[in-house]
C-alpha cells in the first residue's frame, strides 16, 4: 500500500514538473493552429509570391500628407527554413514623380549572418552588417518563422499578457533578437509580430506586421495578407497570390566569394569646402548631399544639414573652420528625411533652425522623440529647439551678406521647400529642385516658373544635389527633360 502511495505521488510530481509554462503554452497553441509542431518543424522551404504597395516614408509632399507609393509587382520571397536563408526578388514602379528610373528591380539575399545583393548582371556583392541584422529580423515577421524561432530550445519566451482579444509574449531568439508575438485568443493563430528598431530621423520605432486571411497549404496555415508598418507609417501591404510549402527553392547560399569577403564598413564621411562667392562656401565631398555656408557680419549660417548625424556633424565641424565667427543658424530646406537627417544634431550643436512654417509641428515631433536604442547627439546632449519660421519669404541681411529665402510655390512634389538667392552674386542655392545627373526633370518647369515669378536674375546654380552649373545650362537641361507644365 505504501509503495502504491509513493508511486502515485511520484507520478503527480512528475506531471507537475512537466507542466508547460503559460508563455510556452501560447507558442504551442499557435504551432498547433498553424498545422502542428511536427509539420512546422519538418517544413523545408516556404515561397511567398504576390504584389502590393510600399509607401516611401519621409518623402511626402507635406509632412502630414499621404506618402508617395511604390507599386510592387512580381514579389517573391523564398525561404530555406532549416538553414536560415532567404532571397527576396521584386519589381517596383514609382506611382509618384521621381527623378530617376521609375521601374526598379531588386534582388536581395540573406545567408545566416551574411547579407548580399544581386545586381542586374547576376553578380552578388556583400551588404553591410546593418542590412544583415535588418533582414534577419524581417525574416521573423511571418507566422511560421517566428513560431519556429520561439520553439527553439535556445530561445526564451516571457512576459505573457492579454491585450484585447490577443495574447502577447516576448520571444528572444537563439541569436538574441527580441520580438513580440501576438496570438488571437480565439483561433490561436498569430495575428501580428512586432520588433523595435532605430530610425535615424524618428528614433525608437516599432515595426509591426499583421497577418490575415489564413489558408491551408500542404498541411500548414499561411496568411494571404501581410501588412507592415513602421511607427504610424505603412511600409508594405502585400496581397499573397500564392503560398508554396516544400517546393524546390534552389540554392539560396551566398556565393563563397561573398561569404569570404568582409562586410563593408559604413562609408567614410569627407567634406570639402569650395568658395563660390565672397563669404560663400559650397561644402561637398563624399556622397551627393552638399551644404552651403554664408558669412554674415558676426555669424555663419549653414544651408542644409542633410542625410544623417554623421554627415551633418562633419558639415558643421567643417563650417566652423571657415571663419572665427560662430555658426549660429541652419536652414533646413524641406522636411524630406534625407534633407532633415541632421536636424537633431544641429539642435544639439545649439543652432537655430530656419525652415518653412509647415514644418514646425513635424520638426517639433522629431526633436521630442526618444532615441534610446541608438542614442544620438541630442539624446546625449539635450538642447531646446530654436526655430525661425518662414511663410512666403525671408531676407537675411547685414553689411556683409544678403540672402533671400523663398517658399517654392505650387510644386507637385515639394510642399515645404525653401530655396535661397544671393542677389550680389546672382547665385541660386537649392535642394531637390534640380540635379544635373537626374534622368528626368518632371517638376523642373515649375522651378523655372518660381524663379521667374520672384523676378530673380540667376547666373549660377549652387545645388545640394549634383554639380555647380551656369543657370543657362540648368534651363537647357530642364527644357530637354521636363514634361510637367509650369505653375499658375
Amino acid at each position: 500500500m505504501r509503495k502504491s502511495l509513493w508511486a502515485i505521488l511520484a507520478m503527480v510530481l512528475a506531471g507537475g514538473c512537466a507542466q508547460v509554462p503559460p508563455e510556452m503554452q501560447v507558442v504551442d497553441d499557435a504551432a498547433a493552429a498553424l498545422g502542428g509542431k511536427d509539420r512546422m518543424q519538418s517544413a523545408k522551404t516556404l515561397v511567398i509570391e504576390g504584389e502590393g504597395s510600399a509607401p516611401n516614408v519621409g518623402q511626402n509632399t507635406m509632412p502630414d500628407g499621404e506618402l508617395p507609393v511604390w507599386k510592387v509587382t512580381q514579389f517573391k520571397r523564398t525561404i530555406d527554413l532549416a538553414n536560415r536563408r532567404t532571397r527576396v526578388q521584386q519589381v517596383r514602379t514609382a506611382q509618384f514623380l521621381f527623378a530617376n528610373a521609375t521601374v526598379q528591380r531588386q534582388n536581395q539575399g540573406l545567408d545566416g549572418d551574411v547579407a548580399y545583393n544581386v545586381g542586374p548582371d547576376g553578380k552578388a556583392t556583400r551588404a553591410g552588417d546593418v542590412a544583415a541584422h535588418d533582414r534577419r529580423i524581417e525574416l521573423l515577421h511571418h507566422p511560421i518563422t517566428i513560431v519556429r524561432a520561439a520553439l527553439d530550445p535556445a530561445a526564451k519566451v516571457a512576459n505573457l499578457r492579454q491585450q484585447g482579444q490577443e495574447q502577447l509574449v516576448d520571444v528572444t531568439t537563439a541569436k538574441g533578437d527580441t520580438l513580440t508575438l501576438a496570438v488571437d485568443a480565439a483561433t490561436k493563430l498569430p495575428s501580428r509580430v512586432r520588433s523595435m528598431s532605430d530610425n535615424a530621423n524618428m528614433g525608437d520605432v516599432a515595426i509591426e506586421t499583421t497577418f490575415s486571411g489564413y489558408e491551408e497549404v500542404n498541411g500548414l496555415k499561411l496568411p494571404k495578407r501581410l501588412t507592415t508598418k513602421m511607427d504610424k507609417y505603412l511600409q508594405f501591404d502585400m496581397q499573397v497570390a500564392k503560398n508554396t510549402v516544400d517546393a524546390d527553392a534552389g540554392d539560396l547560399a551566398a556565393p563563397e566569394a561573398v561569404k569570404s569577403a568582409a562586410a563593408p564598413a559604413p562609408a567614410a564621411v569627407s567634406v570639402t569646402a569650395e568658395p563660390v562667392g565672397k563669404g560663400i562656401w559650397w561644402l561637398a565631398g563624399s556622397g551627393n548631399h552638399r551644404s552651403v555656408v554664408f558669412e554674415f557680419d558676426d555669424h555663419l549660417t549653414l544651408f542644409e544639414v542633410p542625410v544623417n548625424e554623421a554627415r551633418s556633424k562633419a558639415v558643421i565641424d567643417k563650417a566652423r573652420t571657415l571663419s572665427q565667427k560662430p555658426l549660429a543658424q541652419a536652414i533646413v530646406s524641406h522636411h524630406h528625411f534625407d534633407h532633415s537627417g541632421g536636424l537633431r544634431v544641429a539642435v544639439a550643436e545649439g543652432l537655430t533652425i530656419i525652415t518653412q512654417r509647415a514644418n514646425e509641428a513635424f520638426f517639433k515631433d522629431l526633436i521630442a522623440r526618444k532615441h534610446v536604442i541608438a542614442p544620438d547627439a541630442l539624446a546625449k546632449n539635450p538642447k531646446p529647439l530654436k526655430m525661425e519660421l518662414v511663410d512666403d519669404e525671408l531676407t537675411l541681411k547685414d553689411t556683409s551678406m544678403e540672402v533671400h529665402l523663398y517658399h517654392l510655390l505650387d510644386n507637385p512634389r515639394e510642399g515645404t521647400n525653401l530655396f535661397a538667392y544671393v542677389p550680389r552674386d546672382r547665385i541660386l542655392v537649392q535642394a531637390d529642385l534640380y540635379d544635373s545627373t537626374w534622368q528626368q526633370h518632371l517638376w523642373g518647369e515649375n522651378v523655372l516658373w518660381n524663379i521667374e515669378h520672384r523676378k530673380l536674375r540667376v547666373d549660377k546654380d549652387v545645388p545640394v544635389h549634383g554639380q555647380i552649373e551656369p543657370f543657362a545650362q540648368m534651363v537647357r537641361t530642364i527644357k530637354a527633360k521636363s514634361s510637367i507644365p509650369a505653375g499658375n
